[in-house]
This record gives C-alpha cells, structure tokens and sequence, in this order.
C-alpha cells in the first residue's frame, strides 16, 4: 500500500515503519509478486478517477484526498497501484467513511488502531490502495514530503528507483517483506527532505 504506512504495499506504501502483527491484514497476509513496472502516465489519470469517486461516495467528509507513492511521482518505475492518501476527521470512526466506500468497490484490507488509526481500504482488482488517517496525523504529511521531494530530487528518484527493482528481484513472503525491505531507503530520503533549507 502507500508508503509510510507499516502495512502499505505501498510510502507509507508504508514501508518506514517497523512490520505489525498479521492480524492487521483482513483476510490475513497474501503472497505477492512484486513486478516494477516503467512509468505510466495512465496512473494520475486512475487517481483523478478514484478522488472522483470517493469524493462522491464520502461528500464533505473526505477532507482532502490525495495521490501519493511512486505512482504519483512522473518517471519513477512502480508497482501499478495507485497510492491515495484519504483525511477524515476521526479514522477510527469506520461508521463515518467505510461503508460509503464499499458501496462503490472498496474492501477493507488493513485495520491498524496502534498506528494512527491506520485504515486502508483496496479496489476489488487489488490496483487501487486508499489510506485512511485522522486529520492533523503525522503520517499524511510524510507522504506528502516524501512524495513531493522525490518528484523534484532526481537523484534521490534515482536512488529508490535502483533500489526497488534490486528488491523487487527477489522472492517474497509477501508484499509487506518486500515494503520493510526499503524501510532503510525510505528513511534515508526523508533525511533528505526533512533536512532541505526553508524556502526564502
């Protein structure tokens, strides 16, 4: 999921964060082949048809909805899941948002409470990870930077590019041992870019 989440397939997958016990997997862990795929300029386009529909399903309560992980990024080879980041003002609450976003084709994947409330909800064709987090939550402002340093550092986009396909060559329990994989990575690239000079 994104990519700072412990349990995203993807920034926030989650791949930064120290792996959780399986019983945050609804359904249980899956094994997964991880393909690295070139980039797609298909893939924001999937995003904006995704915000589409969950800003329809959720109306006012989806607080900001935004695309994140290596499929947001132009040019950086990824695994072809799109990434979204989903504010609501309590993501403990499932009452207030779940529902709503299986009515139109998402299924609940991962129930984190001991980290961030961390939701994530999946497409049924498993190509679409929406990551639900309280407003004001720490973790969505790691995606962000995390997203928006790489789409402007090349070297660092270089850097996890080479990174994920050395990974993704390997064989892998499951997707999350490949996430936990780049935890070193990923930490090294916030290092960057929480360390950049403030705008003048």
């Amino acid at each position: 999921m994104g990519f700072l989440s412990s349990t995203a397939g993807q920034p926030c997958n989650h791949e930064s964060m120290p792996r959780r016990d399986a019983d945050v997997f609804i359904g249980g862990p899956e094994k997964a082949d991880v393909v690295i795929f070139e980039y797609d300029p298909e893939w924001p386009r999937r995003f904006e048809i995704e915000r589409k529909k969950i800003v329809g399903a959720l109306a006012g309560r989806a607080l900001a909805v935004d695309h994140v992980g290596s499929t947001s990024v132009p040019g950086l080879a990824a695994k072809p899941i799109v990434d979204i980041c989903l504010t609501v003002a309590d993501s403990s609450v499932e009452t207030s948002y779940l529902g709503d976003l299986e009515a139109v084709g998402y299924e609940l994947r991962v129930r984190e409470p001991d980290f961030h409330e961390h939701r994530m909800v999946r497409s049924s064709g498993r190509y679409v990870h929406v990551h639900v987090f309280t407003q004001g939550s720490e973790e969505i402002i790691r995606y962000l930077v995390f997203r928006d340093w790489l789409r402007q550092n090349a070297a660092d986009r270089e850097l996890y590019e080479s990174t994920k396909r050395q990974l993704s060559s390997q064989n892998w329990p499951t997707m999350q041992d490949y996430a936990d994989a780049k935890t070193d990575v990923v930490n090294t690239i916030l290092g960057h870019a929480m360390d950049r000079p403030a705008p003048s």
